[in-house]
This record gives structure tokens, C-alpha cells and sequence, in this order.
């Protein structure tokens, strides 16, 4: 199951049913569980512990981070089960200045040219499409979904179910359930086709969608948004996610320009 030119370090724990293709490099003790597949020309170097199903489509490269002050402390990346990773996605290990590991969750659709830099934390089931940018520190929750080109400043945060448009420019935060695009973002409605996809029936879609208005129609402060969104929660707590995802924003939320009032 391993190309006879791939070359492989002695520290290395992989799986038996591993398929390893030609010129792939895994140097240190990377951890690989069962039914991976990396096609080739892949490099893997470090504390690098991959899950079950992985697949890695040519030029994939989990390496230090680019981080002028990295001075080679045994940071790590972990990833889970069921990630695609297309050609050239280049991942970055963590830093000891923060939590000093980079996480990627389940089934993520990764494709061309994405990079994932130090500390970023990935949930599940996200889309990332070509040429989506992560700087450090960012943290994409579950559901989200970047647009091509679309580039994340750093320590911000990327909410559950949200969207952000090609060429998306991101310097703060990006709510729950929010689409977003622009250079620099701005908020441009709720991504209801991807909450029907994921079963939110019509009260809730209603709810969802009064909760943007409170929040970007109504001239509140981001305090009292909060307290009229407590408010009208359900009982299904539809907007648990989202208040608490408010109350953790340290950068402050996209907002919208005079100009798009």
C-alpha cells in the first residue's frame, strides 16, 4: 500500500490498510489511522495525528507554522475522520504562543490552494473553496461555508451555518446563520437554503430571521440585541447557538456600512 518511492520515518505509526502513493514524505512521529489515502507528492512533518478516511489529492503539505517566532516546540496538528483535502492545501502546525495545536474536525470538504495556518480550529462539516485563506488563531465552527478566495483575518471567528461569498474579506467576526461577502465583509441577509438543507422547519427560519433584523435592522446596541434575542428564543432553543456565539465575540461582529444601511 506504500509507493516504493515514498519515503517514510521509523517514528511513524500508519495503519496497515494505508495507501501511501509515489514521492509522499512523512518525517517525525505522524500518526495515520485506517482507510487514509494521500495520492502523492504529499509532505507530512511533525506531531501530526490523522484520523480515519482522510484522502489527500496531491501537494498537500502539514508542516511548521509561518511564524517568525516559532522555534521549533513540538506543536501539533490533529485531524479527524472523513476530510478531503484537494491538490496544494497547505496546513500549519500550532505555536506555543496559543494553544499550540491546529484542529480539524470531520468531514470537511478542503479544496484547492486553501490554507489553514497556526492554531486555527476547524469544526465540522465545513466547505472551504479554492483559495480560501485562514490567517492564526481563527475558529470556523460547524456547517460554515467560505466562498473561493475568501480571506480570514486573524483570531476571528467563522459562526455555524453561515456563508461568506467569494472574495469575502473578513476582519471580524462572522455570526451564526449570517451570509456575508465583500471587501471588507458585510452582512447580506440569512443563508436559508443551507438551514432547510440541515432541517430547520418554517418557525424556526422565521425566528432565525427575526433575530437578524433585531440584530442588523433595529439600531441596537450589540448588548441590547442580546437581550431581545434571549427574549424571543424558542423552546427548541434555536438561537442558544447563536447568543453564545455573540457573547464569545472578542473582535466584534461584521456590520454593516453607511453605505448599505
Amino acid at each position: 500500500m506504500i509507493h516504493p518511492t515514498a519515503i517514510i520515518d521509523e517514528s511513524a505509526s500508519i495503519a496497515d490498510d494505508v495507501k501511501i502513493g509515489p514521492f509522499c514524505v512523512i518525517q517525525g512521529p505522524v500518526k495515520i489511522e485506517s482507510g487514509c489515502v494521500l495520492e502523492s507528492h504529499i509532505v507530512i512533518e511533525g506531531n501530526v495525528t490523522i484520523g480515519e478516511n482522510n484522502h489527500f489529492y496531491p501537494f498537500v503539505s502539514i508542516a511548521a507554522p509561518q511564524d517568525k517566532k516559532y522555534a521549533g516546540e513540538p506543536t501539533t496538528v490533529i485531524i479527524g475522520n472523513n476530510n478531503t483535502f484537494r491538490e496544494n492545501v497547505t496546513v500549519n502546525r500550532g505555536t506555543v504562543q496559543d494553544i499550540g495545536k491546529t484542529v480539524i474536525g470531520d468531514d470537511n470538504w478542503i479544496m484547492a490552494n486553501v490554507h489553514i495556518a497556526h492554531d486555527c480550529i476547524i469544526g465540522n462539516h465545513c466547505i472551504f473553496a479554492n483559495a480560501t485563506a485562514l490567517a492564526g488563531h481563527v475558529i470556523v465552527h460547524d456547517w460554515a461555508i467560505l466562498g473561493g478566495y475568501s480571506l480570514v483575518h486573524q483570531f476571528c471567528q467563522i459562526g455555524e451555518h453561515s456563508f461568506c461569498g467569494m472574495g469575502s474579506v473578513i476582519n471580524q467576526d462572522v455570526p451564526n446563520f449570517v451570509v456575508v461577502s465583500g471587501n471588507l465583509a458585510e452582512p447580506r441577509g440569512v443563508n436559508t437554503e443551507g438551514l432547510k438543507r440541515r432541517g430547520y422547519d418554517k418557525s424556526q427560519l422565521a425566528l432565525i430571521k427575526k433575530a437578524y433584523r433585531i440584530l442588523y435592522r433595529g439600531g441596537n446596541r450589540l448588548d441590547e440585541a442580546l437581550h431581545e434575542l434571549e427574549l424571543i428564543n424558542d423552546d427548541k432553543g434555536t438561537l442558544d447557538s447563536l447568543t453564545t456565539f455573540l457573547n464569545s465575540s472578542d473582535r466584534g461582529i461584521v456590520r454593516q456600512t453607511k453605505n448599505n444601511v
